[in-house]
This record gives C-alpha cells, structure tokens and sequence, in this order.
C-alpha cells in the first residue's frame, strides 16, 4: 500500500487558500497540505531547502500551483519540476484565474499535468478543487520510484 504523500498547494491569494483549503476537506482527504506562498517557496519546498530543510523526505502527491505568484511565477516554477529528474513525475495541476492562452500553451509545452482555470463562484471553485485533489491524490496512480 503507498503511503499517503502531501498535497502541495503553491498559491498567494488568501482566499483562494482559504477554499483550497476547504474544499480538500470537505472532501475527507487524508493527505497532508501543505501550502507556499509563492514560487520561491513552492521551490524550497521541493528541494527541501530554507524553512523546509527539516521536512520528511518524498515528493509531493500532486502540486495544485497558481500561476500568477511573487518572487517566481508559476510557469519557471513548473519548468524547473519537469526539468527535475527527481521531481518531473510528480503530477503539477495548474490551477489559476488566467485565461490567457499563452499560459496554456505553455503550461502544456513544460509538462503540465493538468490547466483549470478558477471558476468565479465559490460552490464552482470548491468542486473544482475536490474534483482536483480526489483525482491527483486519491486515484491517480504513480510509476514506481517517484516519491
């Protein structure tokens, strides 16, 4: 049986952590959550550097990464993942409020997982999200040694 890996939320709107957050729960997920504020964070998360030094070892279950963040957006952040050979298997699920299709088309060029774009309404948004984390971290199955 796999271990139950963390769910990594990278996002930098409150609000929309706040509902993530909610919504994941609403849903009984067992993973643990871990959110980062921005890419710079979502990146010393990974490399287990910085405040997350002394995290447990292992990758992610699945990375929930907003695009439009501080310090480093989330499209850099995404090409250093897919570029990782350590950590291109982990499943990256873009969720943002772009809808621009340059994001798209470029979010898929790096190895993007999956491209939700927010809906508007909280009951959307919160289904969305469910949607999301069931999927990735309760269904998905992931080749061995990518953890």
């Amino acid at each position: 049986m796999n271990e139950i890996r963390t769910i990594l939320v990278a996002e930098d709107n409150p609000n929309d952590v706040e509902l993530t957050l909610e919504a994941l729960g609403g849903y009984r997920i067992a993973n643990e959550i871990a959110v980062v504020r921005d890419g710079a964070q979502a990146l010393d998360y990974l490399y287990r550097r910085g405040e997350f030094a002394q995290r447990k070892p292992g990758n992610p279950a699945v990375i929930l990464l907003d695009l439009k963040m501080p310090k480093v957006d989330g499209l850099e952040v995404l090409s250093k993942i897919k570029s990782d050979p350590d950590l291109k298997r982990v499943p990256v699920v873009v969720l943002t409020s772009s809808r621009e299709e340059k994001d798209l088309v470029r979010s898929y060029d790096l190895g993007v997982n999956a491209f939700v774009v927010k809906p508007v309404s909280f009951e959307e948004f919160v289904d969305a999200v469910k949607q999301v984390g069931a999927f990735w971290a309760v269904l998905n199955e992931i080749p061995p040694h990518s953890s």
